[in-house]
């Protein structure tokens, strides 16, 4: 496995989304399914997860995604290389009432509840999931920094930020203390490219979640958009890791988070790594975007 930068860590080219254990469109995977999709990644060489306080069927099971995914760690054997990404700052209520809360106290609220589902003494990411446009940017990374000095997390990441965003974390973090930038990136929904460029000039990680297109459209990406598929035809492999091997080549600090909920797809996935692609493939693969 191939690895890069992401923060003080040193993780696997491409991490497991675990968002599917817990609110897959098509019916859930069991919690045994889950676990061994877990292991399937660690097998394959993968060494960052990621999940997120609010991946749970329902508004009142927050946290259900970070503990299957504590379960699948504590049950597969040696995992004291394996870094855990979680997010905060998006909140479920009764009735499935969905809001964004930056306050200092919701944060910390969330952080030591994180670190409860997770069974961990400290949080190795943890990334502001989405703005909360009622609060200064700058303010509410300085939360994140807070909690950084006192020992609860590790590393601090933000998501669904934009290239202001990004250069107010740069600023109020320092140098090197942006680890990272969580953002919806595929060949369906590329509008975050320059936050992609931008983090590599900075060499912050950026991950790309949903880098097949997300639940649903991951298995359809060859038939929408045929370079991928006529490529892996040609290499013999699937169009899901063409995909993943073109976002690979984007910049050394891209690290590609596809979501799974079989040991099937992350194995493939995995396998990315190992496919380069030439400039002709590149070129074919860009060219079907204009």
């Amino acid at each position: 496995m191939q690895t890069r930068q992401l923060g003080p860590f040193t993780v696997s080219a491409i991490g497991l989304g675990a968002m599917p254990f817990s609110m897959a469109k098509t019916p859930a995977p069991s919690e045994e399914q889950s676990v061994a999709t877990v292991h399937a990644a660690l097998d394959a060489g993968v060494t960052f997860i990621d999940t997120a306080d609010i991946y749970a069927p329902s508004w009142d099971q927050m946290g259900h995604n970070e503990r299957i995914v504590a379960r699948a760690l504590a049950s597969y054997g040696d995992t004291s290389h394996v870094v855990v990404g979680t997010k905060g700052g998006i909140t479920r209520a009764e009735g499935e009432a969905w809001g964004r809360d930056g306050s200092p106290a919701y944060l910390r609220r969330a952080v030591e509840a994180s670190l409860r589902a997770l069974d961990v003494e400290v949080i190795d990411l943890y990334q502001w999931h989405r703005p909360d446009r009622w609060r200064l940017y700058g303010e509410v990374v300085q939360t994140f920094k807070d909690l950084q000095d006192e020992g609860k997390i590790k590393a601090v990441g933000i998501s669904n930020a934009n290239v202001e965003e990004i250069d107010v974390a740069l600023e109020v973090l320092g140098e090197g203390g942006l680890a990272s930038v969580q953002n919806e990136f595929s060949p369906r929904f590329r509008s975050s490219r320059d936050e992609l460029e931008h983090c590599v000039r900075h060499g912050v990680a950026f991950l790309p979640w949903s880098p097949l297109g997300g639940s649903g459209s991951a298995s359809e990406v060859g038939a929408t958009y045929s370079a991928f598929h006529e490529i892996g035809q040609e290499r013999g492999v699937s169009a899901q890791q063409v995909v993943i091997a073109w976002e690979l080549g984007l910049g050394d600090h891209v690290i590609p988070i596809p979501g799974a909920s079989r040991p099937q797809s992350i194995t493939d996935s995995a396998q990315a790594v190992h496919l380069d692609l030439s400039e002709d493939e590149v070129a074919r693969i860009e060219g079907q975007f204009r």
